[in-house]
């Protein structure tokens, strides 16, 4: 065998047993987060849905601990499969399910970042997505057997819709004779079949974007905040098809459990202190800390309402200002940070939006610091960003004991709301539209480099 093919078959075995490596490692992980959390979560909606499969109300059920369910009925739905399965075994399903959509969102979110800086993407995703796996939050998502990992991956399918968008977009007006280019797109690759070109169509030119934050906004309240952020950014057709996306699964959860889902929206969605009180320390909002400063049960409505609609209002400025700038990672981080802080109940598994913030602190820090051209003024922001990026994610890595007593999570996002910077024409710019002069934010900094 000569030597060149050795050595490349030498390598292939190499890449194979790490592959395997890291498959057994990430099992054993997963075991550690089951055995840790014991599915606390995901008992009491296993017992709540197998009850409602029974014929009793889906929110009449009461653990021991006196939690009650406080899933959609459509994610109720979504879940009652599992309910066939032992619990042990639906936990292992929706842990790997939950791991396999990590790595899909770390894929979109880190992906870019690997191509800018020179590096070969698929061992940069692997350590990113390892690097997340033992952060706090992911480690709650799967311990406790909670759905957010799979709508973070919804959310990150609307991103790879958007930028296939843009480069379509791009595509057609670079090239002067635009129905030809048009005709291109439509037309597919030669071995396509007919009845396949025009799915190839809507998935080369990202028209199908908003479906995800459609289903997502459907399995949960939070997700409603980026079908806001598209209206606001002006992106209407993929509005449109979220709000459709959400009302179509809205009204067939209505088809299927019509007194589940009046229940829901009428009264169970605004108990806010169902799964636990508003002021227990796992409650990392805004509404979970000054309740806790108050000594109350729950926050004094009207200095949380002022402070709420103050960060809410500057988290969709600045994520509106991320967007102009092109970089639509920041701008759907700076959207799920807000809605992580402003929203009622925010669990640690609810923070994984602090993940994505030390990604974009870490690659602004790089870029600024190894920009030859620019102002020692600003590689010493990036080495302060780099730091920041550090901080964050030493926090993540901390026992729950200690950083949910000193609310490190609440405080981590009500600062990088305010000071998360984006990168710009990261990863592409939007195109912008003829006749409109782009306008200058009302808070447009940090922008990072």
């Amino acid at each position: 065998m000569p030597a060149k093919r050795r050595g490349a078959h030498n390598a292939a075995r190499m890449g194979s047993g790490l592959v395997v490596l890291g498959g057994l490692l990430t099992l054993a992980v997963i075991s550690f987060y089951l055995q840790r959390y014991a599915l606390s979560t995901l008992a009491v909606e296993h017992a709540a849905i197998r009850g409602w499969l029974d014929g009793a109300d889906l929110y009449a059920y009461r653990a021991p601990n006196q939690a009650g369910a406080a899933l959609p009925p459509a994610l109720a739905m979504l879940l009652a499969p599992l309910t066939l399965l032992p619990l042990r075994v639906a936990g292992w399903l929706l842990a790997v399910a939950g791991v396999a959509a990590l790595l899909l969102t770390t894929l979109v979110v880190a992906g870019p970042v690997a191509r800018r800086h020179g590096r070969r993407r698929t061992p940069f995703v692997l350590a990113v997505a390892a690097l997340a796996l033992l952060a706090e939050p992911v480690r709650a998502t799967i311990g406790l057997g909670r759905p957010e990992l799979l709508i973070l991956a919804l959310l990150a399918a609307d991103l790879i819709a958007l930028r296939r968008a843009d480069r379509a977009r791009h595509r057609i007006l670079a090239d002067l004779p635009g129905p030809r280019r048009r005709r291109s797109l439509d037309r597919g690759p030669h071995w396509f079949p007919d009845r396949f070109r025009r799915l190839h169509r809507v998935w080369t030119t990202g028209s199908w974007a908003g479906v995800g934050s459609g289903l997502a906004a459907a399995l949960c309240a939070v997700p409603l905040l980026f079908i806001v952020f598209l209206l606001l950014t002006k992106q209407r057709r993929a509005a449109v098809t979220a709000l459709f996306t959400a009302a179509v699964v809205t009204l067939a959860a209505l088809a299927v459990a019509p007194d589940e889902t009046l229940s829901w929206y009428g009264t169970v969605m605004w108990e806010l202190d169902r799964p636990a009180p508003v002021s227990a320390p796992d409650n990392q909002s805004l509404a979970g800390v000054m309740a806790r400063l108050y000594g109350f049960p729950a926050p004094p409505v009207l200095v949380w309402f002022a402070f709420g609609m103050l960060l809410l209002a500057v988290g969709l400025i600045r994520a509106r200002s991320a967007h102009t700038d092109g970089d639509e990672v920041a701008a759907f981080t700076l959207v799920g940070l807000t809605g992580a802080i402003t929203g009622p109940v925010s669990t640690s598994a609810e923070t994984l939006w602090l993940l994505p913030a030390v990604l974009v602190l870490a690659d602004t820090g790089m870029r600024r610091r190894m920009g030859g051209r620019l102002p020692r003024s600003s590689r010493l922001a990036g080495v302060a960003f780099l730091a920041g990026a550090l901080l964050v994610y030493l926090a993540l890595l901390a026992p729950p004991s200690w950083s949910l007593t000193w609310n490190v999570p609440a405080f981590a996002l009500i600062l990088l709301v305010n000071t998360l910077p984006w990168r710009h024409g990261a990863p592409s710019l939007p195109t912008p539209r003829p006749g409109r002069a782009s306008r200058p934010a009302a808070i447009p900094l940090p922008r990072g480099g």
